[in-house]
């Protein structure tokens, strides 16, 4: 069921396993020196990853009512390995995730209004989603990875 706990909870995971298995890439190209097949693979899954976190988490901050400051937390999980399970959790604990979606049509925010569409157009919200992942992870990719020093 696609409730804002599953939906963060899998996506939070997701991000985090994919974390480590960039992060084992990398071991292998700059550690062991074998190989960058790891890195070649694992660098866009976790990209993909990382980008569903961070539109999920703008939608389920927006509708469970979540602080300024807990979205930017939320999105800056995303960057240390593994914060982003830690920051579910932490949300999880502190009640700021909810088996039920709070934003409805006359909600008094128009993002919340906004979700609430989506979340009535589901077949369009997933269709505009992935499409959004994808312009996001192309333009990823056309900028290219960090630069090293």
């Amino acid at each position: 069921m696609l409730t804002p706990r599953n939906v963060f909870r899998f996506l939070a995971i997701t991000e985090a396993i994919t974390w480590l298995c960039l992060l084992a890439g990398m071991f292998v190209k700059y550690g062991v020196g074998t190989t960058e097949l790891g890195v070649q693979i694992a660098g866009p899954i976790h990209g993909v990853a990382f980008i569903s976190y961070c539109l999920a988490t703008f939608v389920v901050g927006i509708d469970q009512g979540w602080s300024r400051g807990r979205l930017v937390l939320g999105l800056f999980s995303a960057v240390p390995p593994l914060m982003t399970v830690w920051f579910e959790r932490r949300v999880e604990r502190l009640g700021g995730l909810d088996d039920a979606w709070h934003s409805r049509h006359d909600s008094p925010t128009a993002a919340q209004r906004a979700v609430c569409w989506l979340l009535r157009h589901h077949r369009q919200a997933i269709v505009g989603f992935v499409v959004a992942v994808a312009a996001l992870t192309g333009l990823a990719l056309l900028v290219g990875p960090p630069a090293s020093s």
